[in-house]
Parts: structure tokens; sequence; C-alpha cells
């Protein structure tokens, strides 16, 4: 007999009732009902329940045992009977009864409990990760992590990519969030950067001639964190494609991504709907318009509408002296409000107002009556008019978000979603996928007072050379689009500039020379005075995938060792002070910041 075991603590069956087996793993928890003590054992597969009978040695040992110390039991395989079966394990119709017990390792008092669904303060949860792992719903968000990964790997080698790795040792770039870096040994005074993304090696793959490449990338950014992103670092799935449009792009991720979603969306008994084939597209401008941003919800029903014109030489001055300034009014549907309070329109004022925002207006209606302050000003009949071009019932609110165009817009599209969530619009049965295209290639930079990439400065811009040399550099548009999922952004993605004095005529523009493009991006454009094939890709996020699919409010839940969101990492005690012995190795000296009160921070140095 093996020295751990003979079976998993999820293998064993009612086909196993006589068996002698061996067992090993964590004691989950302990019940004792009056001279039988029942245990159950956890492994990774799942639970069988040990019973150990009073006067036993095993009985006297498995008290005095603190639950998740980690035994070796070997005994028989009995029924439960009918009356004692567990329909909710899958050996949930037999137990082992224990004969001997071996302790591999005794378990201190826990920091926090293993068994149950609890909450514990984040802190705790990722100093102790190893123990948080332990927990049902985090190890199977883990494990489906996992799967996802083997799943898209192997759709996208089915599609005719190849799997390679790039570089994680590189060059900073000026372009993005903060690197991090490395200093270098050998070279003093010099860094390295960790890659925020492989972006220009696999750009240079397709120059280099391989068609079609993949990898899942670790990507390393140093940003704050948020609910659907990670600081330091996350994965993705990055692609690239050689002799593609944008729509060869689209046919050839579609199905990866529709596929793995649809074989994960039972995931735990969800039942999910995955939105079909081809995804909608949806042109940046309309997306900022009707959603209010460029990452729409689609299981949202509510739609933003425009309402300026319906205000010109309205009763309601305010409105009016704002689209006569040249600003614009927004209306946002509420569904079927008549028997809302006027407390709920007056709390989502007051919540637009702690948003930052002066105030989100209002007018209610029941039964084709309105009522409001926006609404006795502007006039029924023009209330009624407004109502009917925008398509609404006679029991149908409306929210109103108004001023600079920018502004408004979020406002709305803060608001439509919070509309949809407060009124439960928002059908939690489907994953329901979207592109955002045509993205302008440019904006104003109203700090910097210049023109400047308004998203990615490696894309093509629609029109190419003639473009650039004859339109309003704001009117340009490129092949840049976005991959959106119930309004999570999965990834960015282009059809690049793969033309050498494109780039230099999109980059003077921005405002960079072509000195500037020659020795910032050196690698990519000398490669391309060398014949580059027209490439594109993208690269969707994992994290977020995963994410998505375990039904998680946090990217934390599906990273198998998260940071806070101070970028730290408890458990291993990460970021922390080099020695100085590595110090002198490095070339770098410490000095303190302003205000510091003894510790220091390492920079460069003689």
């Amino acid at each position: 007999m093996h020295a751990y075991r003979t079976h998993t603590c999820a293998a064993l069956a009612a086909s196993n009732v006589g068996d002698t087996v061996r067992l090993s793993g964590w004691v989950h928890r302990k019940r004792d009902h009056g001279g039988v003590l029942f245990v159950d054992l956890r492994d990774h597969y799942g639970i069988t329940q040990i019973v150990a009978k009073a006067g036993t040695e095993t009985m006297e040992l498995l008290e005095r045992l603190r639950v998740e110390s980690v035994v070796t039991v070997t005994g028989e395989v009995v029924s439960r009977g009918p009356e004692a079966t567990n329909p909710n394990l899958p050996t949930g119709e037999i137990e082992v009864v224990a004969d001997t017990i071996t302790v591999q390792s005794h378990a201190q008092e826990l920091p926090m409990p293993v068994a149950g669904d609890a909450e514990y303060p984040e802190d705790i949860r990722l100093r102790y990760r190893f123990l948080d792992l332990r927990r049902e719903r985090l190890h199977q968000n883990v494990m489906l992590r996992s799967r996802v990964i083997s799943s898209i790997r192997n759709r996208m080698v089915g599609q005719g990519f190849t799997e390679f790795q790039t570089p994680i040792l590189t060059a900073s770039s000026p372009e993005g969030a903060r690197d991090y870096l490395v200093p270098s040994r050998v070279h003093p005074g010099k860094f390295y950067a960790l890659p925020q993304a492989p972006q220009m090696f696999k750009q240079l793959l397709m120059v280099a001639g391989f068609d079609r490449y993949f990898q899942i990338a670790p990507c390393f950014r140093d940003e704050d964190a948020r609910a659907d992103r990670s600081p330091g670092e996350f994965y993705q799935l990055d692609f690239e494609m050689s002799y593609v449009t944008q729509d060869d792009v689209f046919q050839a991720i579609e199905p990866v991504l529709h596929g793995v979603f649809e074989e994960f969306a039972d995931w735990q008994g969800k039942g999910r709907t995955v939105s079909a084939l081809p995804f909608k597209r949806i042109p940046y401008r309309e997306s900022m318009l009707k959603y209010g941003n460029d990452k729409p919800d689609l299981r949202n029903p509510i739609l933003i509408s425009d309402v300026s014109e319906h205000f010109v030489g309205s009763g309601f001055g305010r409105f009016a002296s704002i689209v006569e300034g040249g600003d614009v009014v927004r209306a946002i549907p509420a569904p079927g409000t008549a028997d809302r309070s006027r407390k709920f329109f007056d709390d989502m004022n007051g919540w637009a107002q702690s948003e930052g925002f002066a105030g989100l207006g209002y007018a209610t209606r029941k039964g084709g009556e309105w009522g409001g302050p926006i609404a006795k000003n502007h006039g029924e009949d023009k209330m009624s008019a407004m109502a009917d071009a925008l398509g609404l019932g006679p029991d149908d609110g409306l929210f109103f978000a108004a001023g600079k165009e920018a502004q408004a817009a979020k406002l709305a599209g803060l608001a439509r979603t919070r509309v949809g969530e407060t009124l439960g619009l928002i059908d939690q049965s489907r994953f329901e996928f979207c592109w955002i295209v045509d993205f302008p290639m440019f904006e104003y930079d109203e700090d910097a007072k210049k023109v400047d990439f308004s998203h990615n400065p490696f894309s093509m811009p629609q029109g190419e050379m003639a473009a650039l040399e004859t339109m309003d550099p704001l009117d340009i548009l490129a092949y840049q689009y976005d991959i959106v999922c119930n309004g999570i952004e999965l990834s960015s993605g282009a059809i690049r500039n793969h033309r050498a004095e494109i780039m230099y005529k999109a980059f003077e523009i921005a405002g960079y020379t072509q000195a500037d493009v020659d020795t910032n991006f050196a690698g990519m454009i000398n490669a391309f005075k060398f014949g580059a094939p027209p490439h594109g890709g993208s690269a969707p996020g994992i994290d977020r995938i995963v994410m998505l699919l375990a039904d998680e409010p946090n990217i934390r839940e599906v990273i198998v060792f998260p940071m806070t969101q101070k970028a730290e990492d408890l458990m291993m005690g990460a970021p922390n002070f080099a020695t100085p012995k590595q110090l002198k190795e490095l070339n770098l000296r410490v000095a303190p910041q302003a205000g510091d009160t003894g510790k220091t921070v390492t920079s460069t140095g003689g």
C-alpha cells in the first residue's frame, strides 16, 4: 500500500465498500456525536468523512488535533446507509472507519478559518494567502483560471497561432504607464524595464516572418489598483497576425473568446448565455453618446440620448443657456418609475453630487403626467414631444446630465449604470460582447495645450498618409478597437502602422521629432525599414476573463498570490530594502526622501 494514499478524498464510492484504503489530507471539520467522532478529511480533490469510535486511539488522537492538521488515515470503507447519505458530496454514500492515523503535520491556532464562507479583512487574507487558497471558493477560482488558460491555448493553436515567449528584461518606453525598472550590475547607472506588454516584440515577430503569434504574457505596470486591475503585474492573451485587416483579426479571436465563455458559462451551475457570433460593432462616438463610455454593458437596456435641441429657447432657463453656450444636455430614461417616490429621484441627484458633479436633473412621469421643476418650466407639451422622440412610455421618468460634452457623457454613463442596477434591469445571466471601433487617432490635451495620441501611437490611421497630410488631426480615425464584455474592457488592439514614413508623420503631429522616434522606438522603426508586412492584433486580459467567468466583483479573487491595493505582498514582505552588499554590486546608493523618518529608497548614483 502506498505510504500516503491509495485514493484521493473525492474518489471513493459505494463500489468501494469493504475495501481497506489509505487517505491523506487536512482535518477540515470535526463533529463529536457522543461516542463517535466524525472528521471531514479534505484534499485538493474533495472531502471524505472519517469515523473514529469511542475508546480507540484514533479518536483520542483526532480529538487532540487542531483543524488543518495534516494526517494519513488507513481504514475500511463502509456504507453510510440511506438515512445518513450526503447528496451534496461525491463521496456522500460512504465513510471510512479509521484503523490507524499518522500525523504528518500539526497545525497551530489559525489566524482565519478555512471552513465556511465568512469574510475576513484583506490584510489577513493576503498575509495568510496559503490558508485563504484552501477555502473552497478561492480554490475553485484558481482551478477555473487554470482550465480557462488551457482552453485558450488549445483554441489559439487550433486557429493556426504559434506560441512564443518574449523578453522580460527590456528597454523602457516613454509611452503608457510607469515602468518597473531593474538596475543593471554589468552596466552601472543603466536600467532594464519590465515589459508593460510585449507590444514591440510581437510586432517584430511579424517583421521576422512568423505570421501568427500568441502567448499568455506577463505584463508589468506601476499603476494603482482597481477592482478590475491588479497592481504591478497581470497576464494577457497576447496575439498578433500578419497580412490582416481589422475584420480578419475579429474573425480569428471571436471564436476563441466565444468558445471559452460558452465552455465555462455554466460554471457552478450559473447557466449563463453568450452573445452570438459575430460580436456587435459599435463606433466609438456612438458608444460615448448612447452609453456614456467606451466600455458599454449591453445587458442594460437603457440608452442615453442627446436632447440639446429640445431645450433651445426652453422655459427652463438653465438648460437653455447651457445649450446656447455650445454645451449639451443628455437624457437617461428611468423606465417604469411611476410608482417610485420622489426620494428615488432626489437620491440619484445626491449620488451625482457625491461623485463630484453639480447634480443630476430629473422629471417624473405617471400616467403621462409630468412632475418636477424641469418639466414644469419646460412645459407639458415639450416634455411629451421629447418623450415621444425618445420612445418613452407614460410611466417612464427621465434624468438629465448637462454641461460640457465630456462631463455630461461621463455623468450620463454613470447614471445609466446606477439606474439600471437600482431598477434591476441588468440581466445577470448573460455575457454580452461588443467591439468598440473607429477610435479617434488624436485628441487635444488641455493641460499640455497640444494634440497628442488618444489611444495607441502605433496604430494605422484610417486613410493612412493621405489622412495625416490633409485632414484635421482631431477628425482622423484609427484602426483601433476594444473588445468589451458586460461593461469590462478585456483588451485594446489595432491594425498597426507598419510603414516608417507614416509613423514619422503621425508622431510629428503629436509633437515628436524624427530623432525622438529613432531614439525611443529604435528597434521597431529600424525593422520597418527592412520590409514589414501589414499586421495587427490584440491582447485580452486573462485575469478579467476569469473574473467574469467566476462572477467575482474583484480581480484579486482569481489571482493566486495578489498584492494589496498599495502593491505590497504581505505574505512575502515585498517590496523590501536591499542590503548594502546588493546596492554596492548594482552601483547604487540610497538617499533619504524629503520628510523621511529614517528609511531610505534606492536611487541611481555614482
